[in-house]
């Protein structure tokens, strides 16, 4: 662990204050770090982003393994510490959700929560081939919940429809500072193609998102308001379901059959 007093005297050091609108809790216990390290499996070439290294609890560990790592920081004191602590380490100081990363194989990021939204998604469209990050417990849920679950959403399709997606450990909001009001949940994603083929993604996508908004009515309802029910519907499947009870194939079915009556 690291103690809460020796964080407080680098935040002020370095002249930064943890925001709570912005979810900055950082974590204090160096063997979650170092299992989340050895989630990521990296190779002696492989080339490693960590996005949010804040003072380095990852970044320590990671440059024990990876001959290749950058990190991408948005707060100028971080970076000031980084660069002054670990001269071998490419710092890039900026917003991952406005920039272009150089390529990278491992992505790794203990994710402050209000960006887990935007940040996933970014990072779901980019090229890689494996990624942990470290998330609130209930978005984590969301992420990997099946058809059916409580939890599933539009969160559960867009990530089912990009990768696999696995929950490894949860970690108890004691182990961060300042302490957040929830525990968190330490993900492995890897990207593969969807187990199911899709005539017309962006039709595919959009309707995710359209049945979502309307979980409770069903389906037919939905694509009738949306004016996307055609006048010969014998061809649409699982108009009288709800989407919450249709795994992703099920909706790729529904949006294929709408895409061949356009």
């Amino acid at each position: 662990m690291i103690s809460v007093g020796e964080l407080r005297s680098l935040l002020e050091s370095y002249g930064v204050r943890p925001s709570k609108s912005k979810g900055q809790n950082y974590l204090i216990d160096r063997r979650v770090a170092e299992r989340e390290v050895e989630y990521l499996e990296i190779g002696k070439d492989d080339r490693v982003l960590e996005v949010g290294p804040g003072f380095g609890i990852l970044t320590h560990a990671l440059l024990e393994r990876a001959s290749k790592l950058t990190a991408i920081e948005i707060e100028e004191g971080a970076v000031r510490y980084l660069r002054d602590t670990y001269p071998q380490l490419e710092v890039l100081q900026g917003d991952f959700l406005e920039m272009e990363p150089p390529k990278f194989d491992l992505f790794i990021s203990n994710v402050p929560y209000s960006i887990s939204s935007p940040l996933l998604f970014h990072l779901l469209d980019m090229d890689f081939r494996r990624a942990v990050i470290m998330v609130q417990r209930e978005f984590a849920e969301r992420m990997a919940a099946p058809a059916g679950d409580r939890e599933y959403s539009r969160l559960s399709v867009n990530v089912f429809h990009r990768a696999e997606c696995k929950l490894l450990e949860n970690v108890p909001r004691s182990r961060f500072w300042p302490e957040p009001e929830v525990d968190s949940t330490v993900v492995l994603l890897t990207p593969r193609r969807a187990p199911y083929t899709v005539r017309d993604e962006a039709m595919f996508l959009r309707l995710v998102d359209l049945l979502f908004q309307q979980r409770r009515k069903k389906i037919g309802t939905v694509l009738k308001q949306k004016r996307l029910l055609p006048d010969d519907r014998s061809g649409i499947p699982y108009l009288d379901e709800r989407v919450e009870r249709l795994a992703p194939a099920q909706i790729a079915e529904l949006s294929d059959a709408l895409t061949a009556q356009r």
